[in-house]
């Protein structure tokens, strides 16, 4: 056997394999430069500032004003406060709101301590753990999707009872991380665009001007305040409505994306009436493409393409 031979051979095999792997990674390489310079260059352009960040932990409860927020996939959090992950129901699981119970927007729910915090006009504050494994998990309903809650326990449910003068028995539960989110039931697109939410209408955050509230007042015989919309994002320093052309958002480390526009006061373009029907539309409805940390006085940059 002529070893050079051999040799030889083995060193001109080495040789196309090289060559085959060097031009491999070059095509990929050229592939990855070219999507860099076909991708269209973002453009951010300042169109406003943060004035308020506002975290409702109970569904159609009390505001509670932040300086700074984390948004998580799922909405505003801040420590142990998770916007709209406790909510208000019936024996039987089905949610109660504001709309049948009005003066549930005057309660109040913080949390402190491992502790939850319920306050409301004339009643006594009641503290109770914000964990508690021994407590049943109930089945509930939300716009007629099927969403667990932990309940909240027996004096709960009294205070709560009592506080809204209810002929019938209401509970409060509370959305633990290891139970399932929910996703809207309507059936149209652009409800299933938004991300997984715990006890929202549909999406993790929504956001409206200060100018487009003034706007509104203006058209009243009694002016409104932002917090009768319950945003989580006010922002001044714009004009009214031009949220609604905000398709992409850059909020500190925070990105959004707008889904849709939220039900309240004007009425929507002939084109949607499939998506809104006859509802007026007042403020956004935004997914969260990036959580961060936002605050009070950032700045909020539009992302063009």
């Amino acid at each position: 056997m002529d070893l050079r031979k051999l040799a030889a051979d083995a060193v001109s095999q080495n040789k196309k394999a090289a060559l085959l792997i060097g031009g491999a990674g070059f095509a990929i390489l050229g592939l990855g430069l070219g999507y860099k310079y076909l991708r269209k260059p973002e453009k951010a352009v300042r169109v406003g500032v943060v004035s308020q960040l506002l975290i409702h932990p109970l569904k159609s409860g009390k505001a509670v004003p932040l300086a700074l927020a984390e948004c998580q996939k799922m909405g505003l959090k801040f420590g142990e406060l998770q916007d709209r992950h406790w909510m208000v129901v019936t024996e039987d699981g089905h949610m109660v709101t504001g709309r049948q119970e009005p003066r549930l927007v005057l309660v109040s729910l913080t949390c402190e301590g491992g502790q939850v915090c319920l306050n409301g006009p004339n009643m006594e504050e009641l503290k109770f753990p914000i964990k508690q494994p021994d407590n049943p998990v109930l089945d509930c309903r939300v716009f007629g999707v099927d969403i667990q809650g932990r309940d909240c326990g027996d004096k709960v449910s009294h205070w709560l009872t009592h506080y809204l003068k209810a002929e019938k028995t209401y509970r409060l539960v509370h959305f633990e991380p290891c139970m399932r989110p929910r996703k809207p039931a309507e059936k149209e697109a652009v409800y299933q665009q938004f991300e997984e939410v715990a006890y929202p209408d549909f999406g993790p955050v929504m956001l409206l001007s200060e100018a487009s509230v003034k706007d509104l007042s203006s058209k009243l015989e009694k002016g409104v305040t932002v917090e009768r919309f319950r945003p989580n994002i006010v922002i001044s320093d714009c004009k009214p409505f031009d949220e609604d052309s905000w398709e992409e958002l850059q909020i500190g480390s925070v990105r959004l994306q707008r889904v849709m526009a939220c039900g309240s006061y004007r009425l929507c373009k002939p084109s949607e009436k499939h998506i809104y029907k006859t509802s007026p539309l007042f403020g956004q409805l935004h997914n969260v493409k990036k959580t961060g940390i936002f605050q009070v006085g950032d700045v909020v940059y539009k992302i063009t393409r």
